[in-house]
């Protein structure tokens, strides 16, 4: 069984951390005196707060344990999650989507589809999505929970339970801008806990040489330091078991832009900042630190796969793949670094389910209860239904937490997840804002139909029905399948249905002018500040990213 030895100082750190938390749900609940303070923040953050927020709601399970789960299974070309799978995306959404969310002047994602769609698209998006908040929010207290069992021996369930009661009363207490504070936070204690275990993890085994050489002979192989080699059609030898048109389209396109550019989770913090300008820069400063977070999470993968004997044979006695952060903490580190780097694990699964819980009050109240279940009710009345909301998504994720621990390796899962529903919503939106022929039932159609071809693949591909090469690519074809089915149905019930009304277009269709006479367009409004231009930051990025991309070849 995995075990930390940690010491008074660790816990003491710990202690601190979660008393610093608690601290900022309570200061936050000052600030909270309508449901738009609980919900949305106010919409009066800085970009960098929002910019942080973005990518520290990004760093959660999927990111630390589900990262290094996949260097110590895949290699270094787990990069493609990063490089391929959300800069580009990331890029899009702050340049070409952004906009039209923030003029729309939309509380949520599932609201800029009743604009454009209806009530009945509207409620099926809004149904979906909360119900991939509870499951990814389960697998956060999951991760939680396996750390909690490393440190004090504490059943699978109490860790679970534990955790959640942890999130339900910061998240409570201040909502979303308790979220958000509390991410920004989190985003340094994730890296003050991470860059030393993985600076420590490379001299444990001789340096980078080292570790090279150690790859090359392990069961990854020579491949197993490349991103592209062996990615050809017809001749895949890559760990990752995926060809380059896979990677690109599946991965690249279908699954990072449905995620990146339609999960609320992220979006909400850009739609909490003060501005438009901020709004579209949210993503684009959270690109810079998400290209070098690899380094952090990668490499401990790595390192696990050839210093642990049996690593990642489970059923040989071994560890799990999922257990390469938490093993090599409590090998490596001593007391007062391994209880950084414990908090740091902490802070990143809060991140992940307070993510999650923030943008699953806000749907599910704005979206559900107050447009259909409780119309005209007060504010204090809708406040009060996001707070027992907030308590409602985390009972729930306690309970999908049971369900990811089937899973040997969470990334793969919740690829799997993002897979069904976030790909078909990525084909409705783009149709939605750039073909005026869209219409309400051909976007409620495709969604639904996409929705379902991307669990039916999951079902197949976990029943032995439907056979691949490797479990990624087994997501990349369900993304792929979501995606193209939703884009078909959705173009076919457009044409065979009456066309939309003009007024329903009004704004947030490209090249429709709205009420005030403005014609959405991707032209960008013009910076004082040249360093603030969201098409510069873009393209630095972007330029990054190539080289990057070259260099791990």
């Amino acid at each position: 069984m995995l075990r930390l030895n940690p010491g008074w100082l660790d816990y003491t750190l710990l202690a601190l951390y979660f008393v610093v938390v608690l601290g900022i749900g309570v200061v936050a609940r000052r600030a909270v005196g309508t449901s738009a303070d609980f919900l949305l923040a106010g919409r009066s953050l800085p970009a960098w707060v929002t910019g942080l927020a973005f990518v520290a709601a990004n760093l959660g399970a999927t990111e630390i344990i589900g990262m290094a789960a996949n260097g110590a299974q895949y290699g270094v070309a787990t990069v493609h999650y990063y490089w391929i799978g959300a800069i580009p995306a990331m890029v899009f959404l702050g340049i070409v989507m952004m906009p039209f969310y923030y003029r729309s002047k939309v509380r949520s994602v599932p609201e800029f589809l009743r604009l454009r769609f209806g009530n009945y698209t509207h409620v099926l998006n809004a149904v979906v999505f909360a119900v991939a908040s509870v499951l990814i929010a389960g697998v956060n207290l999951y991760a939680l929970a396996i750390v909690l069992n490393a440190l004090l021996g504490w059943p699978q369930f109490l860790g679970i339970v534990v955790s959640a009661a942890v999130v339900l009363v910061y998240i409570g207490f201040g909502g979303l801008g308790s979220a958000i504070y509390g991410e920004v936070l989190q985003f340094f204690v994730i890296l003050a806990g991470l860059i030393p275990l993985a600076v420590v993890a490379v001299r444990s085994v001789g340096g980078f040489g080292e570790l090279t050489r150690r790859v090359e002979a392990s069961t990854l192989g020579e491949g197993g330091l490349h991103a592209w080699q062996g990615t050809g059609v017809g001749d895949v030898t890559n760990p990752i078991g995926a060809n380059w048109i896979g990677i690109v389209l599946g991965l690249g396109f279908v699954l990072s832009f449905g995620y990146w550019t339609t999960n609320f989770a992220e979006i909400q913090r850009a739609l909490s900042a003060k501005d438009r300008s901020a709004s579209q820069r949210t993503p684009l400063i959270a690109a810079f630190p998400k290209l070098f977070i690899p380094a952090v999470t990668i490499i401990p993968g790595l390192v696990a796969l050839i210093a642990i004997p049996n690593f990642g044979n489970s059923d040989s006695g071994g560890l799990e793949y999922n257990d390469a952060i938490p093993a090599l903490m409590g090998q490596l580190l001593p007391e007062g670094v391994l209880g950084i780097a414990i908090t740091g694990l902490f802070a990143s699964f809060m991140a992940g389910v307070a993510a999650n819980v923030s943008s699953l009050n806000t749907v599910v109240t704005y979206d559900l209860i107050q447009p259909y279940l409780a119309k005209g009710r007060s504010d204090r009345y809708y406040l009060n239904a996001g707070r027992l909301v907030t308590v409602g998504g985390v009972v729930i994720a306690i309970f999908t937490a049971l369900l990811a621990s089937s899973f040997n390796n969470i990334m793969t899962y919740l690829q799997s997840l993002f897979g069904i529903f976030n790909a078909p919503i990525f084909a409705t939106f783009i149709l939605g804002m750039f073909w005026k022929r869209t219409t309400g039932w051909g976007g409620f159609a495709g969604l639904a139909s996409g929705v379902v071809a991307g669990t039916l693949i999951f079902i197949g591909a976990q029943s032995g029905a439907l056979t691949f090469g490797s479990d990624i690519e087994v997501t990349f074809y369900q993304a792929g399948a979501a995606f193209f089915v939703d884009l078909i149905v959705t173009v076919l019930v457009s044409l065979a249905t009456a066309k939309p009304e003009p007024e329903r277009l009004a704004g947030i269709v490209y090249g429709v002018p709205g009420a005030d006479g403005v014609v959405p367009t991707l032209r960008q409004p013009k910076e004082k500040v040249w360093y603030r231009k969201p098409v510069l930051l873009g393209s630095v990025a972007l330029v990054l990213t190539v080289v990057l991309n070259i260099l791990f070849a």
